[in-house]
């Protein structure tokens, strides 16, 4: 009579941990799954450091990028942000890029990061990029100096911290040190995502800004959404 009873016990007790094990699971997989994604509804993967070069050296993200951007456009929460000039002192045709704005990714507004901030750490190839008139001045040590009164208005003006904000330049460098700016001045670094360069979309958005008509290259600039900062209208703060 003990050994139906021994049976039925043992069959209650691996179901039990059968049972377990399962909880377990399903709590470690909502563990990763709230890692993965901001506190918002928005439901983005938090930012997370593309694997390489690319994360340790320019900052891209490794989730929202140049390949899978085009999933994340038209969002109302967000403001999409490319930090190319329309054309760069620089030389980036040295490394691969174009220091014309060739193109841009629908829905991307154009701000001039050298326009921001003085660009620093720059490829060799690329030499003097821009040195004219900046909203801020970058000492190089990751601490920002205000050049006019208005600089930090403007600054959360055009990158609004109630909104997720996506970055792009043309080889993602220019976007990593945005990122790098605002979250010093006090922007949320995880509502902040450096989505790569332009050079490298082939995404199905793209709005061609460089054509060639009558045997000649031109560059379209009228397609552009340009914010332009008249410096001239400013408020300049004495150096100390």
């Amino acid at each position: 009579m003990d050994k139906p009873r021994s049976k039925i016990s043992k069959i209650i007790i691996a179901t039990i941990i059968i049972v377990m094990i399962c909880v377990t699971i399903v709590l470690s997989l909502l563990t990763t799954r709230r890692k993965t994604e901001t506190v918002s509804d928005g439901g983005l993967p938090a930012p997370e450091l593309a694997e390489g070069i690319r994360g340790s050296q320019f900052g891209i993200d490794k989730n929202i990028n140049e390949s899978t951007i085009d999933r994340y456009l038209g969002r109302d929460d967000a403001v999409y942000r490319d930090l190319r000039m329309l054309k760069d002192p620089g030389n980036y045709e040295a490394i691969g890029g174009d220091s014309y704005l060739s193109g841009f990714v629908n829905g991307f507004e154009i701000i001039p990061y050298p326009y921001i901030t003085n660009p620093t750490g720059l490829p060799d190839e690329v030499g003097e990029s821009y040195t004219g008139v900046t909203l801020f001045t970058d000492d190089g040590a990751g601490n920002y100096r205000p050049n006019y009164a208005e600089s930090l208005q403007i600054l959360e003006d055009l990158f609004p911290k109630d909104k997720y904000i996506f970055l792009m330049c043309g080889g993602g460098g220019y976007a990593g040190a945005m990122k790098n700016l605002l979250v010093s001045l006090g922007w949320d670094a995880d509502k902040i995502y450096n989505v790569g360069g332009y050079w490298y979309y082939d995404g199905e958005h793209n709005v061609a800004v460089k054509a060639e008509r009558n045997g000649e290259t031109v560059y379209d600039f009228w397609k552009v959404p340009y914010h332009d900062i008249d410096f001239l209208t400013l408020t300049a703060i004495e150096a100390e």
